[in-house]
């Protein structure tokens, strides 16, 4: 993206063109200069639980409280809430095996490393060896074959089968699911391991370092449910060397004859080992700020101000892990957009209903600030007339803006194609369901009508380089004029929009969507992330759906799927994967605390 440099004169002429008339306008100066902050170095890029992020939010409050707004409770502007932060290394470590006559003892961290969404505490047993831990009948493929590791630990190598065979069945130029490591924990809880060890697959990758992947660097789920760590291969060579086996052949040999390799190593052999891994529970806090209209109604603007601070394992630039994520779009240039429609309607008349100004925490870990919110809110939810999410606002490209939730509302289409003409802006409807990877997706849940506003992706997303420079503040502010008419409409209006359940497309993406659609055959559930829950809670059942159709409802917690037990959303995406349309599953949930089986008959879209 061009840098863009701003002077008086841009600045009043832009002024000038959207004034209208207003009293107030939007200041795209203004807005700047709150992304920049948001976006500093000295904020670290916002990591929930930080110090950094409660700064950002004594910030939002701050302008609040200098535009007027009130808090809500009449005292305080921030809504508070317990999250479990990302895990953290303890100082007990420990690897220890017998085999046979050698007590042996693995060096921590150089030898061994467990995996951040590993379970803490002892591991120890038997070994199986499990080829690449993939079961994949799709490609009649299946490590498990004719071999038992109910109660043992798995042994398992990364990647997958025939990698770099263009004729594989497997993917051949890219890796499967199957490759993912919450997959290959799924697949050995589903067979009954009590744990796994990964070791590099080094037959196919000679020329790379056996390195052990850095801790808190990997995508998964909170907690996997068992013990899950990495092993370096040398470190344990002599195990396969003592069993008559070697370690490379029997990869050669998986390639060339795709069938199952796996073994059990001698009785032997037992593992001792402890995995120390600290999860901190954090207060950390939404931050509200109420504008008042002439009756109880209102309208809820709203974005998250938390990014990924350091990156950890949602970094889309691995090398640069453990380096500031400033989150310039994703999204300060959202709560910037908050601040500043909060100052522009501060100085507005007081219209029929109010405005609700939200900023949420742990967006990025999953929706969770506006999930309590939506559980918890300070206002009844009865009376909003509308959420609008602005999530990555602040990058505008050709003029294109998409616009999510449109067919959540009976008035949104309309309302859009009359502001549309007064803005240089070209309004892409990109999915009219409400459900999305962002905040509006709480609300949706709780049959609020939404509008979720949206830049579009770059090359920048999740990495060091979204920076406040990079920020188009003009055209930004044009999007935050439109939000503003919008508003505006939603406040005066002589009639509110209905809400509309719509059925999310197929093929949404991202974690919400998971279970929903995208992944395998369709079951028709939206997740709730907002509690730490065994199994998967579901925030919304979609109307016509298989799960519908089976009688799950909103609230309930899956904790069973084809007899497979589901302890997270990872457990449940990779049980899904695994079945067809037309297949009938059993599954068992928990309805108030009270046990419940229902079948359910999975189809297409």
């Amino acid at each position: 993206m061009k840098k863009w440099k701003y002077g008086l004169l841009p600045a009043v002429l832009f002024v000038c063109w959207i004034a209208s008339g207003a009293t107030a306008t939007i200041d795209p100066n203004a807005y700047l200069d709150d992304v920049k902050f948001l976006a500093s170095k000295e904020l670290k890029g916002r990591a929930t639980g930080s110090p950094e992020l409660e700064k950002a939010g004594a910030f939002i409050a701050g302008k609040f409280r200098e535009f007027g707004l009130k808090p809500i409770d009449g005292k305080s502007y921030y809504q508070a809430f317990q999250v479990t932060t990302n895990a953290r290394l303890g100082k007990a470590n420990r690897f220890h095996y017998v085999e046979g006559s050698r007590n042996v003892v693995l060096h921590f961290p150089d030898d061994f490393m467990p995996f951040n969404f590993s379970s803490a505490g002892k591991l120890a047993g038997a070994v199986v060896f499990v080829g690449y831990g993939i079961t994949a009948p799709e490609y009649n493929y299946d490590d498990y074959a004719g071999i038992d590791v109910k109660g043992k630990i798995a042994l398992m190598m990364r990647h997958e089968p025939q990698e770099f065979d263009e004729k594989s069945v497997f993917a051949g130029k890219s890796y499967t699911r199957h490759t993912q490591f919450a997959s290959k924990v799924s697949n050995a809880k589903n067979h009954g391991a009590v744990g796994v060890i990964l070791v590099n697959d080094r037959a196919n990758h000679r020329s790379e370092p056996d390195q052990l992947e850095a801790f808190g660097s990997t995508e998964g789920p909170a907690e996997a449910g068992i013990p899950f760590l990495q092993v370096k291969a040398d470190s344990i060579k002599s195990w396969f060397s003592d069993a008559g086996k070697d370690l490379d052949g029997i990869a050669a040999d998986i390639d060339r004859s795709l069938k199952s390799q796996s073994f059990a190593f001698p009785e032997s052999l037992r593992i001792d080992a402890n995995l120390d891994i600290e999860r901190a529970v954090k207060t950390v806090h939404n931050v509200a700020g109420y504008l008042p209209g002439e009756s109880d109604e209102y309208v809820i603007i709203g974005a998250h101000y938390d990014h990924l601070g350091l990156g950890e394992q949602f970094s889309l630039a691995p090398e640069l892990k453990g380096t500031v994520h400033p989150g310039a779009d994703d999204n300060a240039s959202g709560t910037a957009g908050v601040i500043e429609l909060a100052r522009w309607f501060s100085m507005q008349p007081k219209q029929k209903r109010g405005v609700l100004f939200l900023s949420f925490a742990g967006e990025e870990l999953g929706l969770l600030g506006s999930t309590f919110y939506a559980e918890h809110p300070d206002l009844p939810l009865e009376r909003c007339v509308a959420m609008i999410n602005m999530d990555m606002i602040g990058r505008v490209r050709n003029e294109k803006l998409y616009i999510g939730g449109v067919g959540t509302g009976t008035t949104f289409r309309a309302m859009l194609d009359r502001e549309a003409p007064k803005f240089t802006l070209h309004l892409d409807y990109s999915e009219t369901s409400g459900y999305g990877s962002s905040d509006h997706t709480s609300f949706t849940a709780k049959q609020v009508p939404v509008l979720f506003f949206f830049s579009g992706l770059h090359g920048d997303y999740h990495k060091p380089s979204d920076t406040w420079d990079k920020i188009d503040a003009p055209e930004a502010a044009k999007v935050l004029q439109l939000v503003a008419d919008v508003t505006d409409n939603l406040r005066e209006g002589e009639g509110t929009p209905q809400f509309v359940r719509v059925e999310p497309p197929h093929g949404a993406g991202g974690p919400v969507a998971a279970g929903a659609s995208g992944y395998g055959p369709y079951f028709g559930s939206i997740p709730d992330f907002g509690e730490n829950v065994t199994g998967v809670k579901f925030s919304d059942i979609t109307p016509n759906s298989p799960a519908a159709a089976a009688g799950l409802k909103a609230g309930d917690i899956m904790i069973e799927f084809d007899g497979k037990p589901i302890q997270n959303l990872y457990d449940f995406t990779y049980a899904l994967q695994s079945k067809s349309p037309g297949d009938v599953v059993k599954v068992k949930a928990l309805r108030d605390g009270k046990p419940l089986e229902v079948t359910v008959t999975l189809r297409r879209r």
